[in-house]
C-alpha cells in the first residue's frame, strides 16, 4: 500500500462558498438553489446493498451490548429535554463539567448548527478539510460562508481526525494555524474510535480548545441510530453555550439515541470496540491485497477504510446489480477514486467476483496522473 497523501482539485462538490460581506441571509438565499445534492454511502433507492463497502460503519457490528441497550429503550415517553443524567454521565467519562456537554441529533446536525452559529456571530470565513466530508462545505454554502484562503485566515472551521474519505490524520499544521488565529473549531472525531494505528494529530491541549464532536454510531456498527454529543472548549463562554443550545431543536436525541450514547461509555462496549480492531486490520489488509492484485492504486490510511483507484473506470451500476456498492469519491473532489471499507471475507469474495466480471469496467480511457 502506497504511503502517500492525495492531492485534490481546488474545488470539490460543495467547495468554496460565496464571497463574504453580503450578509448571511442574502447569501444563503442566493446559494441554496445552486447547492448540489449530497452524496452518501449505504442504502439507496435499491435498498440495502448485500455487500456494502460504501459506508464507514464498523463491519464487526452491531456491538451486542449497545444493540441490547437500544432495543430495551423506553419509547413511550419523551426523554428529559435537558438530558441531565446523560450529560452528567458523559461528562464524568470525559472528566469535564456537565455544562460542557451538548447533545446533537447527529454529527451532521451539529455541523449545520455550528455553521448557523458562525453566521449569527459574523464568522464568515471558514476552513474545512479538502477532500473531506461534504456536509462541511454544504453547511457553509447554506449560510453564505466562504472558505478562507488558508487556516490562518479563517475565523472558524472544521477539522476531522482521522478524516474521510482518505482515512488519514488531520494536518497538524492546519490545526495549529486555526487555533493560533483564535478560530472557533469543531473537531470531528467520528473516526477516532476506529483508528487502527498511530496517534491523534492534535494534542490534548489543542483538543481542549475545540468543540469536540463525538458520533459513536459508526464505531458501534449502528449507523441507523442517530445521536451525537459535543464537548465544548474548556474556555467556552456561557453565552456561546446558550446560543448553540438554543439553535438545537427540542429533544434532538430520541430514546434510541439516548440508549446508544449511554451504552457507548460502558466498559462492555469499549471492550468490544477494542477487540474489533485486530479483526478490522486483518480485513483491511485482505481488501488492499485484493485491490492491488487487480492493479488498483491504494492510498495509505489509519482507519478500516481506504481510497483506491482502479486501472480502468468502473461501471458502478454493474457492481450494484451484483449486490456490491462502493463509495464514489468524486463528490469528495477525487474523480476516478473510490472509498472502500474493510468487510468480512464473504463480502470481499463477492467484491472480487464482481470486479473480475467483464461488465465491471468501462472501456479504457486515458488516466489522470496519480495524485501524490
Amino acid at each position: 500500500m502506497k504511503e502517500e497523501r492525495l492531492d485534490h482539485p481546488a474545488v470539490e462538490a460543495g467547495g468554496p462558498g460565496p464571497q463574504a460581506g453580503h450578509g448571511s441571509r442574502a447569501a444563503s438565499k442566493r446559494t441554496s438553489a445552486a447547492l448540489p445534492p449530497r452524496t452518501h454511502g449505504g442504502p439507496d433507492a435499491d435498498g440495502v446493498p448485500p455487500w456494502d463497502f460504501s459506508t464507514n460503519a464498523n463491519a464487526c457490528g452491531p456491538c451486542p451490548h449497545a444493540w441490547a441497550r437500544v432495543q430495551a429503550a423506553v419509547r413511550r415517553h419523551y426523554p428529559d429535554p435537558t438530558y441531565a443524567d446523560l450529560r452528567r454521565r458523559l461528562a464524568d467519562w470525559h472528566g469535564v463539567a456537565p455544562q460542557r456537554v451538548l447533545l446533537a441529533a447527529s454529527g451532521s446536525e451539529w455541523i449545520l448548527r455550528f455553521a448557523a452559529w458562525c453566521a449569527r456571530r459574523g464568522l464568515t470565513r471558514l476552513w474545512w478539510p479538502m477532500p473531506g466530508y461534504g456536509d462541511y462545505a454544504h453547511a457553509a454554502h447554506l449560510w453564505g460562508l466562504a472558505r478562507a484562503s488558508g487556516p490562518a485566515q479563517a475565523r472558524a472551521g472544521w477539522l476531522c481526525d482521522p478524516g474521510s474519505p482518505l482515512g488519514q490524520p488531520e494536518e497538524a499544521a492546519a490545526a495549529e494555524a486555526l487555533l493560533a488565529a483564535g478560530a472557533q473549531v469543531t473537531l470531528d472525531l467520528a473516526y477516532a474510535p476506529l483508528r487502527l494505528q498511530g496517534e491523534a494529530a492534535l494534542t490534548e491541549r489543542q483538543r481542549a480548545r475545540c468543540w469536540q464532536l463525538h458520533s459513536p454510531n459508526k464505531a458501534l456498527g449502528l449507523t441507523g441510530v442517530r445521536a451525537a454529543y459535543v464537548l465544548a472548549p474548556e474556555d467556552a463562554e456561557p453565552g456561546q453555550l446558550a446560543e448553540l443550545q438554543a439553535l438545537a431543536p427540542s429533544w434532538p436525541v430520541g430514546a434510541d439515541g439516548v440508549a446508544l450514547l449511554a451504552a457507548w461509555i460502558e466498559p462492555a462496549t469499549q471492550r468490544w470496540l477494542q477487540a474489533t480492531h485486530a479483526t478490522l486490520a486483518q480485513w483491511k489488509a485482505a481488501l488492499v491485497q485484493t485491490l492491488e492484485a487487480r492493479g488498483w492504486d491504494v492510498t495509505a490510511s489509519v482507519t478500516p477504510f481506504v481510497c483506491a483507484r482502479p486501472p480502468q473506470p468502473l461501471e458502478a451500476a454493474a457492481l450494484r446489480a451484483r449486490g456490491v456498492k462502493l463509495r464514489d469519491a468524486a463528490s469528495f473532489g477525487l474523480p476516478g477514486w473510490w472509498r472502500l471499507s474493510a468487510q468480512p471475507p464473504q463480502a470481499l469474495q463477492a467484491l472480487a467476483d464482481a470486479l473480475d466480471a467483464p461488465a465491471a469496467t468501462a472501456p479504457a480511457t486515458s488516466r489522470r496522473r496519480p495524485p501524490r
